[in-house]
């Protein structure tokens, strides 16, 4: 079965649109049907007992690929590296991610932030697949 990789694309940004957890996709790899339940929401297409759990598997969270504070990291060693311990600290709290794309915005590299983080979220998100054995089109 071919599965069209912008369908897995969308089932991981909904899976990475919240919390670790909050959100699950399952895609059956038979037939290319992606099932989707939200912890927060009255979305649940995923019924226990009906899905064939052994020609499933469940799309991954940006954190499950190493998407998280690690790609943060490797930006600004990049782009603002004199910034490092600034980052540092704006990650020990909570909104990390707002106060860093605040920064990067004052220093005009929001939009380059942007270009890495889709970049790098497609790699992986193409290398999940080969390893899961799912082939993709486009």
């Amino acid at each position: 079965m071919i599965i069209n990789f912008s369908d897995i694309e969308d089932a991981f940004f909904f899976v990475g649109s919240d919390s670790y957890g909050m959100n699950t996709a399952i895609l059956n790899k038979d037939t290319g049907q992606i099932y989707y339940r939200s912890e927060m929401g009255d979305l649940n297409e995923i019924d226990e007992n009906e899905i064939d759990w052994d020609n499933c598997i469940e799309i991954p969270h940006k954190n499950d690929l190493d998407l998280g504070q690690k790609l943060v990291f490797e930006f600004v060693e990049n782009h603002l590296d004199d910034e490092y311990d600034l980052v540092r600290q704006i990650f020990r709290k909570r909104g990390a991610y707002s106060r860093f794309k605040n920064l990067l915005a004052s220093r005009g590299l929001l939009q380059r932030w942007y270009d890495f983080e889709n970049q790098h979220e497609e790699q992986a998100l193409r290398s999940w697949c080969k390893m899961n054995g799912l082939e993709i089109s486009g």
